[in-house]
């Protein structure tokens, strides 16, 4: 999860100046559009949420870029390009535009996710085309890439999904066999090592988990099951990594309708699940004990087959992206969990990954 950056922040000494009290702080939003080969990037008004998008860009990348992770120091931004197996590495300057250094770095085939440990030291991508885990080490200097020894590790699975564990020291990565389920792995200088009782089923017997998320604590692992099963499984998290599915679940219902991605909100206290089979959003609170409890408006509208989300590392802001209609949606996060929208925003493409620095 990105840093908070540190607010800076306005007095309102006279009351005919137009800008509000809040944050004067510059965000950025980067959102990966695979169809169109591009990063959109905006600059977000942190105090309204609207975004405008940067002079200069969409930037062209590599082919089929899909996903996005930005290094805990800012200075770096990765990108998976699934349709030429490669890395790209991006410096970040102070006004939030990229610069990509080259040559790109290999992974294997159709690389799909990618994930980042906490300290910044190792770039997780799983390989779809391939099957395997691509692990890299990360130069503190210049962000560059080097594959670990014993890298592509082999996971026996077509990967959905990624997420790493609060911590950073277990890997998740979901999959789709009979039913869905989700293989853990212990990390030890970036080497995986699969953890007792790995693969865990997601109680699913159709559609695997296309989205993940571990809640902030660390204590609780939530993925959405698309296809028919339509529906969000929810595993404890014991010490060693290993998950125990909590009874009652998989949960379907409260307007589930082939979900596709899943976000915990920073606080942990809401999880939005995105509907592409219904155009809009599922909320849930989520209880100490990570109990789920939809809304009573449990539903949101958030554009046409809204599949992809994110957030700011306040929780102030959720972004949505749709596969149809190739917008980005911007939507204020209430301090109850509901959902008031701000904008909608072209992308050129479906965003397949979002991500704020800020």
């Amino acid at each position: 999860m990105l840093k908070r950056a540190a607010a800076l922040l306005l007095v309102c000494a006279s009351a005919v100046t137009w800008i509000s009290c809040g944050t004067t702080a510059n965000h950025f939003v980067y959102a990966a559009v695979p169809a169109v080969n591009q990063i959109a990037v905006f600059r977000q008004d942190p105090n309204s949420g609207v975004l405008t998008a940067l002079a200069g860009t969409p930037y062209t990348v590599g082919l089929g870029v899909r996903s996005l992770v930005l290094h805990p120091s800012k200075k770096f931004l990765y990108a998976a390009n699934a349709n030429e197996s490669t890395v790209s590495r991006f410096t970040v300057a102070t006004d939030g535009t990229l610069t990509e250094k080259t040559p790109r770095t290999p992974a294997g085939t159709t690389p799909w996710v990618a994930a980042m440990d906490p300290a910044g030291a190792f770039l997780y991508v799983v390989n779809q085309g391939s099957n395997d885990l691509s692990v890299f080490s990360i130069s503190s200097s210049d962000g560059s890439l080097a594959p670990i020894a014993g890298s592509p590790f082999p996971i026996g699975v077509s990967p959905l999904s990624m997420e790493l564990s609060a911590s950073g020291s277990v890997l998740y990565v979901g999959g789709q066999g009979a039913n869905g389920f989700v293989e853990a792995f212990s990390l030890s200088a970036g080497v995986p090592t699969p953890i007792l009782g790995s693969p865990f089923s997601t109680g699913a017997s159709l559609g695997g988990p296309f989205g993940m998320e571990v809640d902030p604590a660390g204590t609780h692992l939530f993925t959405v099951n698309a296809a028919s099963d339509s529906s969000i499984s929810e595993f404890s998290i014991d010490s060693t990594g290993a998950l125990t599915l909590l009874p009652n679940f998989p949960l379907s219902g409260s307007g589930l309708s082939n979900p596709l991605a899943v976000l915990v909100v920073p606080s942990g206290k809401f999880l939005y699940a995105a509907n592409q089979g219904s155009n809009n959003l599922s909320v849930f609170s989520i209880d100490s004990a990570g109990a789920l409890t939809a809304l009573t408006t449990s539903t949101f509208g958030a554009g046409t087959q809204p599949a992809s989300l994110a957030t700011d590392q306040a929780g102030k802001y959720l972004l949505v992206g749709n596969q149809s209609g190739a917008t980005m949606q911007v939507l204020t996060i209430n301090s109850d969990g509901t959902l008031t929208t701000v904008a909608s925003y072209p992308t050129g493409g479906f965003p397949a990954s979002m991500l704020v620095l800020q």
